[in-house]
């Protein structure tokens, strides 16, 4: 069987130029600093800028750089390090003491269709959708949407027309599914483009690098919970211990 001899295949002039300019940033920027436009940084290094955009979008997902709305390009903050899970350990529920998120919204809607497998309910069947972020040095750095079938949480009370705190609705389904008994979870981890909602939630543009980590609840032998959380790549990276626990360093 034949081979591809990688060795051979000439670097991307995008690759190159993204090497030189984290020289740049190491050498001549400092943290929270912008950078000059697309076009004068084009003609400094003599490419196209197709091509300085391929580097500056690697340099961004690398968490060398950061798109901030109304400001431009600057350079980014070292990552310091944010557990993916809660800090009251692994196996317990959202919204357990020590959990670092904080419950923001909740609504009543379909799950989107993988979810929905995930949970065994219909494509159209509405479902708790709660609604939880996550911030660290001030700096808001992951949004989750919790899903929450009603078989899950069948004795929580009926909302109140028209309630209008959204967070109080979210906390109360979240001590309801506490009354489950935890069986296990499972993580999945995957690289994706911010939708609008999210890229609004974490003041990132939309399409910028995010980490999607879907996390299944299991209890009373089926899923009873899934969580979508949505992380910005610009200032988390994935981190393996010994013990094979997984973490997300965020600056």
């Amino acid at each position: 069987m034949g081979t591809t001899q990688l060795e051979t295949v000439p670097e991307p002039k995008y690759w190159h130029l993204k090497t030189v300019l984290s020289d740049a940033l190491d050498s001549e920027f400092a943290v929270g600093e912008i950078l000059p436009n697309e076009r004068e940084l084009a003609a400094r290094f003599g490419v196209a800028r197709a091509t300085l955009r391929q580097a500056l979008e690697q340099l961004e997902l690398e968490g060398r750089l950061q798109r901030r709305r109304g400001v431009g390009t600057t350079v980014a903050p070292p990552r310091v390090g944010v557990d993916v899970g809660s800090e009251a350990g692994p196996h317990t529920w959202p919204g357990a003491p020590g959990d670092a998120w904080q419950a923001e919204d909740h609504e009543e809607a379909a799950a989107p269709a993988p979810v929905a497998r995930m949970l065994d309910v219909a494509a159209d069947a509405a479902v708790h959708a709660v609604r939880r972020g996550r911030a660290t040095g001030g700096q808001q750095v992951a949004a989750e949407v919790l899903y929450v079938p009603g078989a899950s949480v069948p004795g929580l009370p009926p909302g109140a027309d028209g309630e209008p705190d959204g967070s109080a609705r979210a906390r109360a389904v979240l001590r309801e599914l506490h009354r489950l008994q935890l069986a296990g979870q499972d993580r999945t981890v995957e690289l994706g483009s911010a939708r609008a909602d999210d890229a609004r939630r974490l003041d990132r543009l939309p399409g910028a690098p995010v980490l999607v980590v879907t996390t299944r609840y299991l209890a009373d032998g089926r899923t009873a919970a899934v969580s979508v959380a949505t992380y910005r790549a610009d200032t988390c990276r994935l981190s393996f211990s010994d013990s094979d626990d997984v973490s997300l360093l965020a600056s």
